[in-house]
């Protein structure tokens, strides 16, 4: 574990007093956390807080929370399929301490499952090690249970209790903390009020408006307001089944000491099948289906992938778009009913097994649909925190324009703000969205690129864009009658053996001029 990583995350030490207690370290020797506290940086009480909130290292076989049979069947496994020889490299692959790799390697050599080569060269290098034809044998067997090979699980009950430890309703998150993430977006004060007690929750949140007013943007920066580090295991093992957790595509690990330009700052007596990882955040969508939610078992490598919301403990789940989903809402909550309320989930292996973990994590709902579509009164009861996105007031909808143009090098007069809210009115229902000054912005940049202009807000340009943020049909589309034409043909192709091909909505269906199909590709009518 870096230590100086982890004291940045928390802000409790800047780069400088870093580098300066390592200064002092090389100087006086002792541990980089010591120079801290005697810097005036730290206090003893900070400094133990930290280092017990890891996981500490097992010291012999029994405290892994595993029989000695398993873990000889995961060594022998690595050493057949990673070619692994040395005391060193099964404890790196492994995560396991040497004295525990060496205990199991003198195990496995009594019982003839591995044999002694010697050295691996030089003075006072390490003992290698081969399987011997019964240990290939017993190894063979082991994958035959499970193809796993990697860091040693951790149990059951080491995991709930890490998650009961390190709980998302530790942190406490203030005013500052919640305006300086929101800095960049146009909020009301009442909005700001409410978003900040849901945080420090820790339960759930629906965020819900018309669509392009920011929920999204609101639900991912709630979910980085957090800035404890919190450990993950890379795998958990209940009932001899093996179920990952770790996954570097969610997981952002906090640096080891060994990557940061090979200083050494601390290597405390810390578990290593642990990761230290920033809080995850896990952002689903129209994808999300009920299988996502619960234990994903490979049938040839014969273990599991944890669902989604397992890999987010600790951390926040967003649902974005709820209720566009391959799923039913109703089939999410049901799934989600219970542990809404309680607290705890149910997981279920494929052999029957049921287990309990706990639910600790921030569930954001993001919809623009109405609440009362997607749920009965006994769902929106289990939600607590309800908060709309409306759409924003002139004067705010002109801040974020002013803002989104002047980041682009658009410079927006009064003449031409007035322009944007006459021809919004004109060609849309007049409702104004948090998204329309970048999408306008956005495209005329585009225009002025293609016209190899410098950027500016010509009216012509915005005209355009405020057009394509429609597509409802233009009035001549009805006026010429061309809908009711075109149904006519379609009636009279039944009859016929050949498609007919429809006329485009510019053109006059009698007549013998050519037109063009939808395809765009000529025809003669």
């Amino acid at each position: 574990m870096e230590l100086g990583k982890i004291l940045l995350k928390k802000n409790l030490a800047n780069q400088d007093q870093i580098d300066q207690a390592l200064e002092l370290q090389k100087q006086s020797g002792g541990r980089l956390g010591d120079c801290l506290v005697s810097m005036g940086v730290l206090t003893e009480e900070q400094l133990a807080g930290i280092l017990t909130a890891a996981p500490q290292a097992p010291k012999t076989l029994s405290d892994t929370g595993f029989s000695e049979s398993d873990l000889q069947n995961l060594l022998l496994r690595a050493i057949l399929s990673l070619k692994l020889d040395t005391t060193a490299r099964m404890a790196e692959v492994l995560k396991l301490p040497a004295p525990i790799i060496q205990a199991l390697l003198d195990s496995c050599v009594d019982q003839k499952l591995l044999e002694v080569l010697g050295t691996a060269g030089g003075a006072g290098s390490e003992l290698r090690y081969s399987l011997t034809s019964v240990g290939k044998e017993r190894a063979s067997e082991a994958m035959e249970l499970s193809l796993y090979v990697g860091p040693a699980p951790v149990s059951l009950v080491d995991y709930q209790r890490q998650i009961d430890a390190q709980k998302i309703t530790n942190e406490k998150i203030k005013r500052n903390q919640v305006e300086a993430a929101f800095e960049d977006l146009i909020i009301s004060d009442d909005f700001m009020d409410n978003i900040g007690p849901a945080i420090n929750s820790g339960r759930s949140i629906l965020l819900y408006g018309p669509a392009g007013n920011g929920k999204t943007s609101v639900a991912e920066r709630v979910a980085q307001i957090f800035c404890n580090v919190i450990y993950i295991p890379y795998c958990i093992q209940v009932d001899g089944q093996i179920i990952k957790i770790f996954d570097p595509s969610i997981h952002v690990e906090i640096e080891r000491e060994e990557k940061m330009q090979g200083r050494s700052i601390r290597r405390d007596n810390v578990d290593r099948r642990w990761v230290p990882c920033e809080r995850p955040i896990v952002v689903t969508g129209g994808e999300l289906t009920l299988e996502m939610l619960d234990l994903q078992f490979n049938p040839h490598a014969r273990y599991y992938e944890a669902p989604l919301h397992i890999k987010a403990l600790g951390g926040t789940f967003i649902i974005d778009d709820f209720g566009r989903q391959l799923v039913s809402p109703e089939d999410i909550l049901n799934r989600w009913i219970v542990p809404l309320q309680s607290r705890v989930d149910y997981l279920k292996l494929h052999t029957g097994k049921s287990f309990e973990v706990p639910f600790d994590e921030l569930i954001v709902f993001s919809t623009n649909m109405k609440p009362a579509d997607l749920m009965d009164p006994a769902f929106l009861r289990r939600i607590p925190y309800k908060l709309e996105t409306v759409p924003p007031s002139v004067e705010q909808f002109r801040n974020i324009f002013e803002t989104v143009a002047a980041k682009s090098g658009l410079a927006v007069n009064e003449e031409d703000f007035a322009f944007v809210l006459q021809s919004l009115k004109a060609r849309g229902d007049g409702m104004l969205a948090c998204y329309q000054p970048a999408f306008i912005v956005e495209q005329v940049l585009c225009a002025c690129k293609y016209e190899d202009i410098t950027p500016v807000m010509r009216r012509d340009l915005v005209q355009r864009a405020i057009n394509n943020l429609f597509a409802e049909p233009s009035n001549e589309w009805d006026r010429g009658g061309v809908k009711a034409q075109q149904a006519e043909l379609v009636r009279a192709s039944e009859a016929q053996s050949e498609p007919i091909i429809l006329p485009s909505p510019e053109t006059p269906v009698n007549g013998t001029a050519g037109h063009h199909d939808w395809n765009g590709t000529a025809a003669v009518a």
